[in-house]
């Protein structure tokens, strides 16, 4: 991976060696150490972040590496009819329609299963983009080619912005449920 791509595991990498220098300084006594060692760790934390830092817009998904990601259309569609269902399910509660609200009852509940469907769709395919392109990416720096390297890196990005975009909604609901 490049110097300015952010990595979850490097960010757990660089935090465990942090740790370890700041308590090797700390055992001999060397401030100097400590300190490399905790600004060691700051830095993971700050790579952690940005590895997990989206912006979310409807329909698409940014990342910090640049990748834009379009969301899998089931999740729109979901969403639609989970806000039609619970309409068509207020309008025949207010006007005494039993069968208008059991219609949008059951319009809600296909509609949450449809956005599920769509995030896990693109969870699933967000990981093994990222899958894929590590491993074609260091399959490619082995063999020098550095335009595979890219093009490998590129889909690793492309698969990690689609993977935390699903997350962000998974969380987001779920944290509304609650």
């Amino acid at each position: 991976m490049s110097n300015n791509n952010t990595s979850t595991l490097q960010s757990y990498v660089d935090s465990a060696t942090g740790a370890v220098q700041d308590v090797v300084g700390a055992v001999f006594g060397s401030t100097g150490d400590q300190a490399e060692g905790k600004a060691k760790q700051q830095k993971a934390d700050a790579e952690y972040e940005a590895s997990h830092a989206t912006a979310k817009l409807p329909g698409f998904t940014a990342s910090s590496s640049g990748a834009i990601t379009k969301d899998d259309p089931n999740r729109a569609a979901g969403s639609w009819n989970q806000t039609a269902g619970s309409a068509k399910e207020f309008v025949g509660g207010v006007v005494g329609s039993e069968n208008l609200k059991q219609s949008g009852r059951e319009q809600n509940l296909a509609g949450q299963e449809q956005e599920a469907r769509g995030q896990v769709t693109d969870y699933a395919s967000g990981v093994a983009d990222r899958v894929a392109g590590t491993v074609g990416g260091a399959f490619a720096g082995v063999t020098g080619d550095r335009v595979k390297q890219a093009e490998y890196q590129s889909q690793h990005d492309t698969g990690k912005t689609q993977q935390r975009g699903a997350e962000h909604d998974i969380v987001k609901q779920a944290e509304a449920r609650q």
